[in-house]
Formats: structure tokens, C-alpha cells, sequence
């Protein structure tokens, strides 16, 4: 059973390596939630390559959800030690997720805070930083997100709220969706409250200090980085 585990789990990254993820385990239990809900079924998921999005979306991510992404190795422990030492003083939890856990976590797994769902999201973590490009990781991620009610990935929400495709989405379009994020069920990027619209101009002052995405088999310089926040 652990050699047929490993064997899997290495063998199901190795193929998501090269092959559009066009399901997940949240697509399915977010579905069976509408079902058993009463709502209508609503997917909506469109998978587009990297070079089809927008050059800003990755940025605003990046500058939203996890600034050192292009330099760590699936974990930043700075920000996971920040986030402990607000957290022993505050009732306000702050978390220090990456990209590259929650690809990890959208992707393999499902929704949770147990010990045993942490664990393996830092297994498959581990596992995609090592077999996967960071601009794989960032495609991927940015693929199977949930970005809205029933809506996953940034070409469906670039439909669905701007009427446009992911590749046509402006700076300002990308910052608001990547404002949502956090609870994209709860905060909407097509009729965004004001507290949404000043996350949005926050996360666009971020954008500044934040590289576009390497093309594939470019590196950024680690010295350009400094204190999680790029230079410019």
C-alpha cells in the first residue's frame, strides 16, 4: 500500500506535469454542495495556457497571495514565521499559505485543516516543486483556482465578470480578481464592495515591486529580493 501510494501520487504529478488539469476534488465537492442545496450545477472552467493570460495576472497574485513565489521552494519561512508571531497575538488568524501549497491543495486535495491534509499538501508541495516549472506551477495555479461561485480559473471569471478572455483582462481587472481571493465565494470581482476596490488599489501599489513571470527556464535573481517585497 505505501509503494502503491507513492508510486501514484508521483506518477498523477508527473502527468499533471505536461496535462491540463480539468478537474478537481473542490470542482467535485463544491458541485455535490449545489446539488445537495438545491442550486442549480453551475462549472464553469476553462483551461488556457500561460501565454494566454494576461501578463498582469501573475503579478497580481504574486503580490496578493505570496511575493518571494518565483524564489522559495514551495515554502516561505519568513512569512510562515511572521504569521506565527501575529497569530500568538491576535484573534485575527493570518496564514502564510503559497502558491505552490495551494496549487498543491487545489489540485490533490481537499478542503480542511487537519494534520493529516496539512501533511499531505507538504508532501505534494514538495513533490511539484521538484518536478514542476515555476511558470507550471503558476499555470496550473491560476487554472484551478476558485475565483467565484461555481467559477474556476482566471479565463471562466474573465468571462464571466468582465466579458472578456483571460489573455484581454487589464492591470486593474487582475489586482480586483486577485483581491477576492482569499474567499472568492464571499468577495465578488464583478460587483466588488469597497472594501474589494481598496484591496484592489493596495494590491496594484504591490504590483509595482513584482517582475513580470519569467518565460520558461528564466530564473530572477535572488538578490533583487528583499524583505519579501521586490525592488524595483
Amino acid at each position: 500500500m505505501v509503494v502503491a501510494f507513492f508510486v501514484s501520487t508521483i506518477l498523477s504529478v508527473v502527468i499533471y506535469r505536461f496535462c491540463p488539469v480539468f478537474i478537481t476534488p473542490l470542482m467535485v465537492i463544491r458541485s455535490v454542495e449545489q446539488v445537495k442545496g438545491g442550486k442549480d450545477l453551475k462549472m464553469k472552467h476553462d483551461w488556457v495556457s500561460l501565454d494566454k493570460i494576461s501578463s498582469s495576472m501573475p503579478v497580481a497574485v504574486m503580490a496578493s497571495e505570496d511575493q518571494r513565489f518565483l524564489v522559495h521552494h514551495g515554502f516561505d519561512l519568513d512569512a510562515i514565521e511572521q504569521a506565527a508571531k501575529h497569530n500568538m497575538n491576535s484573534k485575527k488568524k493570518r496564514g502564510a499559505s503559497t502558491i505552490s501549497q495551494q496549487t498543491a491543495k487545489n489540485v490533490f486535495l481537499w478542503p480542511g485543516r487537519s494534520w493529516v491534509r496539512k501533511g499531505l499538501e507538504a508532501y505534494f508541495t514538495v513533490l511539484i516543486e521538484l518536478m514542476w516549472s515555476k511558470q507550471r506551477i503558476m499555470e496550473v495555479y491560476l487554472n484551478s483556482i476558485e475565483m467565484g461561485d461555481g467559477i474556476y480559473g482566471v479565463e471562466a471569471v474573465a468571462e464571466e465578470h468582465f466579458g472578456c478572455k483571460a489573455s484581454e483582462l487589464t492591470r486593474a481587472n487582475c489586482a480586483l480578481i486577485a483581491a477576492t481571493l482569499p474567499n472568492p465565494r464571499k468577495f465578488s470581482s464583478k460587483n466588488p464592495s469597497d472594501y474589494m476596490v481598496q484591496r484592489k488599489f493596495a494590491i496594484m501599489k504591490q504590483m509595482k515591486y513584482i517582475p513580470i513571470m519569467p518565460k520558461e527556464g528564466q530564473d530572477v535573481d535572488p538578490s533583487t529580493v528583499d524583505g519579501g517585497i521586490y525592488k524595483k
